[in-house]
């Protein structure tokens, strides 16, 4: 590999038209670091990569006004809700990706993914982001250090980086449900609701977007495209099957979400009936000790009530119907229930 000829640090800065971004001019695998204001100045190179942070309308001017796309590809790009999809127009194709943000938090829309809007035409790739995505870091590094020389290049590597990234992610949620699965326990029984429901939760919002990103990455490989040479398609044919199978692990964990939520439901509904069972064998030992102490002490003249031995009398006869519920309850096996 040939070494990177890029200034700047690996982060989406701000141009010198004010817009958050940057550009690449690449030529013969060495890539050059430009302000997005030279990114299209003329000479002869292999790719032109150009990269906005969508924030304001100037982004969208720049892209009509200087980088001259039709308003359908404005639109597209700079589109406040996208889903992972991938559209052809004459020699250029419009994709969109999901993938995570640096930060880590979800959208307006409560999305868990951000999205990177592409257009890739002969030589030229323009990209927009709402937030810092780490596969575009990653692609940075990449490109700097002369990976990449065309824009079916700069595509599979978008690809590879989003579901490599994406990988691990799903793979601990699995690990998460794993852990609770195993420590399946009455006293826990709160704490693992919690975790399952919010790893539930996670897995249905990255299915939500890697079935359609699959199909996406799918149609891209098989676009007639001069920009795509074979091994393109080959790197975007693997992100594909990869996002299937993280698809798939999924929609496991989601359905293995849902028993260990019934589970716990399970399990807590045990917990309460032990609970009741205990409470209604006292209340059944009490009951007639209760009967037989409010009866005697009624201010009321009551049989041998004045006997000295009458107290000794009582306290026998409530251990003795003490002993006999017990017993009764033991026979029954409701203690071992």
């Amino acid at each position: 590999e040939r070494p990177a000829q890029g200034r700047g640090r690996h982060h989406v800065g701000r141009g010198d038209d004010g817009m958050s971004g940057f550009g690449y001019r690449v030529k013969d695998g060495s890539a050059t670091r430009v302000a997005i204001s030279e990114a299209l100045s003329p000479g002869a190179v292999d790719l032109i990569w150009v990269h906005l942070s969508f924030g304001d309308e100037r982004a969208q001017g720049w892209l009509r006004d200087e980088a001259h796309l039709p308003d359908y590809v404005v639109d597209a790009l700079t589109a406040v809700e996208t889903r992972p999809r991938c559209e052809a127009f004459d020699e250029g194709a419009l994709l969109n990706l999901r993938g995570r943000a640096e930060d880590d938090v979800a959208g307006v829309s409560g999305d868990l993914l951000a999205s990177v809007r592409i257009w890739a035409v002969a030589g030229r790739v323009f990209s927009v982001t709402r937030k810092t995505m780490i596969a575009v870091r990653a692609v940075q590094k990449t490109i700097e250090a002369g990976g990449i020389g065309d824009p079916g290049d700069l595509i599979a590597e978008f690809a590879a980086e989003i579901t490599e990234d994406l990988d691990p992610q799903v793979a601990d949620l699995g690990d998460q449900l794993d852990d609770c699965e195993q420590g399946l326990d009455s006293s826990r029984i709160f704490e693992l609701r919690r975790t399952v429901s919010r790893v539930r939760v996670e897995s249905i919002g990255y299915r939500r977007f890697l079935q359609p990103q699959r199909a996406a990455l799918e149609k891209l490989a098989t676009l007639p495209a001069s920009w795509l040479q074979d091994d393109d398609r080959l790197h975007l044919s693997a992100a594909a099957d990869r996002a299937a199978r993280m698809a798939e692990e999924l929609e496991s964990i989601r359905e293995r979400s849902a028993l260990m939520h019934e589970a716990l439901t399970d399990l807590r509904a045990e917990q309460i009936d032990t609970r009741g069972l205990i409470i209604s064998i006292v209340a059944m030992v009490f009951l007639p000790l209760t009967f037989i102490t409010g009866l005697y002490g009624m201010n009321v003249p009551l049989p041998y009530q004045q006997a000295p031995w009458m107290f000794d009398a009582i306290m026998a006869a409530c251990a003795v119907i003490t002993a006999g519920v017990v017993i009764y309850f033991v026979q029954r096996h409701w203690f071992s229930r």
